[in-house]
Parts: C-alpha cells; structure tokens; sequence
C-alpha cells in the first residue's frame, strides 16, 4: 500500500473522494479526535509518523499524501486556485472519513494550505497549528508586511526560479551525495533542519522527498517570461506556482472577517533558512546577496518579510477575536517537530486538548 515502510504503530490506506484517490497514513482508535497532518513541498506524510506516534491516545492522526506527491493519485494542480485544489481534496477526504470538525497541522507549504482551509472552512477547524509555514501573502514576489507585490505580474515568484538541475536529480531519485549543490540528500540535510542534526529515518525521508511528481504537469511547473526582474513569472499549475501570491487571492481578508476564528500555534525555528525575512529560497535575498544578478534595489525587490507578514497577520487575527501563540525554538531549522519533539509536542498537545 506504502511505497516508503511504515514505523510500528502507523497503518496506511487508499481512501477514494470525490476528487481522487487518497494515500492517508493514520494511527489511533478509529474513534478517538481527528487530527489533519498536512506535510510541505518536496516531501509526503512520512515526515510526520513521529509526531503522530506521540499523540495522546484519544486522538486519531490522519496524515495524507497530497496531490501531487507520495502515493495519492495523480492529478494536475491548478496553480491559479492557488492552494484550493489541495483544500477541496482535503474536505473532501475527512467528509469521506465523516470528520466534520478536526484539528488540523501543517509544515511549510502545509501550512500554506492552512491558511487556504481557515478562509474556506474555518467552521470545521477545532485548531490550527502552523509548523514553519509559508507566509499568507505566498512564496515570493512580495515586498512588505501587507503582501504588497513587487510587480503587476507577480515576477520573482512561482516555478521557474526552481533549480532545473535538482529536480532532474528528484527526477532520476538520486540518493548520492555528489554534486552537492543540487545533490537532494545535501539540501535536505543543509536546509530541513539545521546541521549538524540527521534524522533517524534519513532514508524513509529522503524517499519522502524524492515522492514529488517530477513531470510536465507538476513539478517544478510552467513559468512565464516577464519584463520585469528576474524576467521570469508564475504559470498555471503545480505547485510551485500554487504558491505564487498571485494567487493567494483574497484569503487574509477572509480569513481576519470571518467571526469563526480557531486557535492558533504558530512554531518555527530561529535558525530557518527557508522561511525567513531572508530566506535563501527567496529571489529578493538572493538578489540582494549577488547571486543573482540584476537585482533592481531594496525598494523595488526586497527580500520578502515573510515572518513579518505572518506576525502581522496573526496580530490583526487576534485584535479581531481570535487568539494565537507564537514559538521560536533556538537550534532549529525548518522542521522543528523533529529537530525538536518534545518542546514542539508541548506546545501542539496544549492546543488539542
């Protein structure tokens, strides 16, 4: 059923939806109060066996594959709905599962999709944590803490700044150190997490990461030109261009007017080189740092704020009803709920119960 092995205590299963077929991983009593795990880019729900493992026994873990990725059925990502593909696959699989309201985790782009599901179905979420998550505004192309574009065509974000050569390499599931620049054990290993940390199930990982759909119509995505720096713009699917803030769309809005306003748990780690105000991922940074040329000035392509923008989103949810908590682990990158379990256990644990 799992193409990557289980850890004792998670089972695995297809469940068909409406919308396709659905590889969830799970664990805890049928019965017990259902948990939504929702895993990054460049990765599937094997990252989250650990954290589901260490659920108190009242608590069911549903953790699946999302489109695109691991192995739930394949089918393309309209980027222009940004994160609302994966939203409508998710309802419609705790509707398959009758889990009318849920807790709800999400890592990276995961909790990118947490914001996308508060504005559509706050009504079902009994919490939200947002574990290293992408900003509200989206993944680039943005120059304040309002989410302000850079450009009119969003240039700087979406799917052609992905490295050509590193998803031939997730392409050909190359598990090699060589090359390390674009070697997908190095990235790992240098950017999940904060060196000199190694997961345990490095392997199971790794699988994990290599489970993106490298094709045409996934990843890394279509892109535009554009007349604008760096010359290149977001396309229409997969999801790297699901991420663009082109499309985010009216979400934040949404999200702050709604009166249904679940709890937040917002935890990262200090060390996070992928989300940041400075993100190494990030064309406003690496234009700044001259690695790529061209760059048109702080005013014009700063680096995106995105801890400043989520801050500031979450501040404004909390003046208008809702209540969040903010948690920044020292020696940690950007996966702290393995880097670090159990202050990360504490603090999701506290907010489920």
């Amino acid at each position: 059923m799992s193409s990557i092995p289980l850890m004792p205590g998670i089972s695995a299963q297809m469940v068909t939806t409406p919308r396709l077929a659905i590889h969830v991983r799970n664990s805890g009593p049928d019965d017990g109060i259902p948990v939504l795990f929702i895993h990054g880019n460049n990765s599937c729900a094997t990252y989250w066996e650990e954290t589901m493992l260490a659920l108190p026994a009242t608590f069911r873990a549903i953790a699946p594959d999302l489109r695109g990725y691991g192995d739930t059925e394949f089918k393309p990502i309209d980027a222009t709905r940004g994160c609302r593909d994966w939203v409508d696959d998710l309802l419609g699989l705790m509707d398959t599962l009758d889990a009318e309201h849920f807790h709800v985790i999400g890592h990276s782009l995961g909790g990118s999709v947490c914001w996308a599901l508060l504005a559509a179905a706050p009504e079902r979420l009994l919490s939200v944590t947002l574990a290293a998550p992408g900003s509200p505004y989206g993944f680039g192309g943005t120059k304040d803490v309002a989410g302000s574009p850079c450009w009119p065509d969003y240039a700087g974000s979406g799917a052609g700044l992905v490295s050509a050569e590193f998803v031939r390499r997730e392409g050909a599931g190359d598990r090699s150190e060589d090359e390390p620049k674009t070697a997908p054990r190095v990235i790992m290993n240098t950017y999940y997490w904060k060196p000199p940390f190694r997961p345990a199930r490095e392997e199971e990982l790794l699988s994990g990461l290599l489970s993106i759909k490298v094709r045409p119509d996934n990843h890394p995505g279509d892109k535009v030109a554009s007349e604008h720096w760096p010359g290149i713009a977001p396309g229409r699917f997969g999801p790297n261009n699901a991420l663009s803030p082109k499309y985010v769309g009216d979400s934040v809005e949404r999200i702050l007017a709604s009166a249904i306003k679940p709890p937040i748990l917002w935890v990262r780690g200090a060390d996070d080189q992928i989300v940041s105000d400075a993100s190494l991922f990030e064309i406003g940074t690496l234009g700044q740092l001259g690695v790529v040329p061209g760059w048109p000035g702080e005013a014009a392509f700063p680096p995106q704020p995105m801890l400043s923008q989520t801050r500031r989103v979450l501040e404004r949810y909390a003046a208008a009803g809702g209540t969040f908590r903010e948690l920044v682990l020292a020696e940690c990158g950007h996966t702290p709920y393995l880097e670090h379990p159990e202050a990360f256990n504490r603090a999701f644990h506290a907010i489920i119960t």
